[in-house]
């Protein structure tokens, strides 16, 4: 596999089974394994909130999420480190997220508009896989697609912001949310001002 094209870390994370309990913080709170360093994708794997803290301090790390049983990663992450281009986006619980791996399904029938290019799956817009995975898959047997960045941005944004700490809401396991197509919101529409109670002016007049 070109190295230009695919980073070495991304076929590690896409084989990299999440949200198993951390063995080392078995009694902690928040001790499912749902991270992945970017610098040490060929020792920890998936590690929790805890081994971040104590080993992966200054690392590049990205948080995996769940919908529907299914492991996505945010946009807002990932964009940072791969050329996402041509991978369908979706808006889950507020929050814009994209595959990692293909999801089982029926091959799409007769008179769909797009489709991904190695699984079949119908996408909700002119994109041309449905997940991370796909897209690899078609580098690896045509090389017509590329996760590299321009003009040596990758690590530069690597240390901006990836490894930051984020207090947004998660996406749950099993979550039925719907899922949407990345589109701007609608113009909000004009309310109508009530009016105000109206003030009569008082009966006759006194006289002084």
């Amino acid at each position: 596999m070109d190295s230009v094209l695919v980073p070495p870390w991304l076929e590690p994370l896409l084989k990299t089974p999440f949200f198993n309990m951390c063995r080392i913080h078995a009694d902690a709170a928040r001790n499912e394994c749902n991270m992945y360093c970017l610098d040490c994708n060929n020792g920890d794997g998936a590690f929790c909130f805890y081994c971040r803290s104590s080993r992966h301090k200054d690392h590049p790390v990205i948080q995996i999420r769940r919908s529907s049983y299914h492991d996505v990663v945010r946009v807002s992450e990932i964009q940072k480190v791969l050329d996402i281009s041509g991978v369908q986006t979706y808006v889950i619980n507020s929050a814009r997220v994209l595959f990692l791996n293909v999801r089982p399904q029926p091959k799409s029938g007769k008179g769909v508009a797009h489709i991904c290019e190695i699984c079949g799956r119908s996408l909700l817009d002119s994109f041309r896989f449905c997940s991370l995975g796909c897209k690899l898959e078609r580098i690896k047997k045509n090389g017509d697609a590329s996760f590299a960045m321009e003009g040596g941005k990758n690590e530069a944004m690597r240390m901006e912001g990836v490894s930051s700490s984020r207090s947004e809401e998660e996406l749950r396991e099993g979550s039925t949310q719907d899922m949407y197509p990345v589109t701007p919101p609608p113009p909000p529409l004009n309310a109508r001002r009530r009016k105000g109670i109206p003030h009569r002016a008082p009966f006759g007049s006194s006289s002084f």
